[in-house]
């Protein structure tokens, strides 16, 4: 009989999401907060116009998605994000479930990729039913029309949706590495709130390292920066240097925490807990 490989543990971690109620906690804000945002648009007179397309809200729904992506990139995103990999080995640790999976014939390096893929695949899932949900309402409020990119150029609504999922895309590699960082502190502390709220402290804290007079030097690596790196893709042309520096800062920050949550979890004593 073959052993459980990485692919099994991962569809044992998906039905697992399934039946946890913080999943649906987290899906059902990334939804709600778009339709809130496009509810509130409809109903008041104005728009936010400090923020990069702000001010075309009212004219094309395609501003939705972008703008909710601009007010929940610092928290609300990767709090969703936190939610499950922050959870994602720290429960079963204080459940006990985790020792008896070990202890049967699974390899940890599996059982811990098995958790990264589903702890990914939620944060994905999140981002992208945020993205779809804020696209679609903010067409119904504000219609299908052409947008305006930040140089100026009015791009057709079939050009815009692509650059509206080229966003989201380009917005999911920090949030991979702040989903990476928050298993990491899972794994560390086996605390499902100290991983989540330590997650949150920690790209809250990003923020405030560029108002350190001395420190602004440090914002082009910051992992918080990289949450607008997508803006380039609005731009004619395409900005792609902050895209290529949002991909190596986003590694530098997963991988390390991806490699240090492993090493734990392959010397982590199950007998004692």
């Amino acid at each position: 009989m073959s052993r459980p490989g990485t692919l099994t543990v991962y569809r044992w971690e998906l039905r697992k999401l399934r039946a946890q109620k913080r999943t649906y906690l987290g899906l059902g804000a990334a939804v709600l907060v778009p339709i809130v945002f496009s509810v509130a648009v409809a109903i008041q007179p104005g728009e936010p116009a400090d923020v990069p397309f702000g001010r075309y809200i009212n004219d094309t729904g395609l501003a939705f998605p972008l703008v909710t992506l601009l007010f929940g990139s610092i928290w609300f995103y990767p709090l969703i994000a936190a939610l499950v990999s922050g959870d994602i080995v720290a429960n079963e640790d204080n459940n006990g479930t985790l020792k008896t999976i070990l202890t049967r014939s699974v390899e940890r390096s599996q059982v811990f990729f098995g958790k990264v893929m589903a702890a990914f695949s939620y944060s994905i899932l999140a981002i992208i039913l945020s993205g779809v949900v804020a696209t679609i309402a903010g067409i119904i409020v504000s219609g299908f029309n052409p947008i305006p990119t930040l140089s100026g150029t009015l791009e057709t609504p079939e050009r815009g949706l692509l650059l509206v999922a080229g966003s989201l895309a380009v917005y999911l590699m920090p949030i991979l590495a702040i989903s990476s960082f928050a298993l990491l502190l899972s794994t560390v502390f086996r605390n499902s709130a100290a991983a989540v709220g330590g997650t949150l402290m920690f790209s809250l804290l990003l923020e405030l390292v560029v108002i350190i007079p001395g420190l602004d030097g440090l914002q082009p690596y910051l992992l918080s920066t990289q949450f607008n790196s997508w803006q380039g893709l609005l731009r004619t042309p395409a900005d792609w240097d902050p895209i290529i520096r949002a991909a190596w800062v986003s590694a530098a920050y997963a991988i390390p925490s991806l490699a240090i949550a492993l090493t734990v979890f392959l010397r982590r004593d199950v007998a004692g807990g």
